[in-house]
């Protein structure tokens, strides 16, 4: 079988799809890279309760993420979709981030802004991000993908993840 540019409405047979589906398969695992040379970008505050200096106020950044997965070829030629990795890193974006248990939680919900807060189990740090995002992906993402690593970035001096 060819690997040729095929027209359009070709009328491909069921047979042949399913044999380019085969050959996709026994391609063996890929790597899609989304974001390395222009990482997905999101805006969010947070504070840590656990830190003694500055950053147990609240503030925010404009975080990087860089998302690594591995898998195999689908029927649509690819490990997945890229709009199923941003969708998952967007949903930080223009949120607060807090650990369960910070009072200000209870602040953002009596405010009626409960639906602009991420609550996470952990500090939010840029490690326990990396975290997160990459066990959202692999909750979402198809039985095919094998590894997702997720990098992100809280600023130029502090980068964390999996990469």
């Amino acid at each position: 079988m060819s690997w040729g540019i095929s027209e359009e409405g070709s009328g491909r047979s069921d047979a042949a799809d399913r044999a380019v589906v085969e050959r996709l398969a026994a391609a063996g695992e890929r790597v899609l890279v989304v974001g390395e040379d222009r990482p997905i970008r999101f805006s969010a505050g947070h504070r840590l309760l656990r830190h003694d200096g500055k950053c147990s106020r609240p503030h925010g950044h404009n975080y990087e993420a860089t998302v690594r997965i591995v898998g195999d070829l689908g029927a649509e030629g690819w490990v997945v979709d890229k709009g199923e990795v941003t969708d998952a890193v967007d949903e930080f974006d223009h949120r607060f981030l807090l650990e369960s248990g910070d009072p200000l939680v209870e602040a953002f919900e009596a405010a009626g802004d409960g639906d602009a807060l991420v609550v996470l189990d952990a500090p939010p740090t840029a490690e326990v991000l990396s975290v997160v995002l990459e066990e959202r992906l692999r909750e979402r993402l198809p039985d095919r993908v094998s590894e997702v690593a997720v990098e992100v970035s809280e600023t130029s001096e502090l980068c964390a993840g999996g990469i």
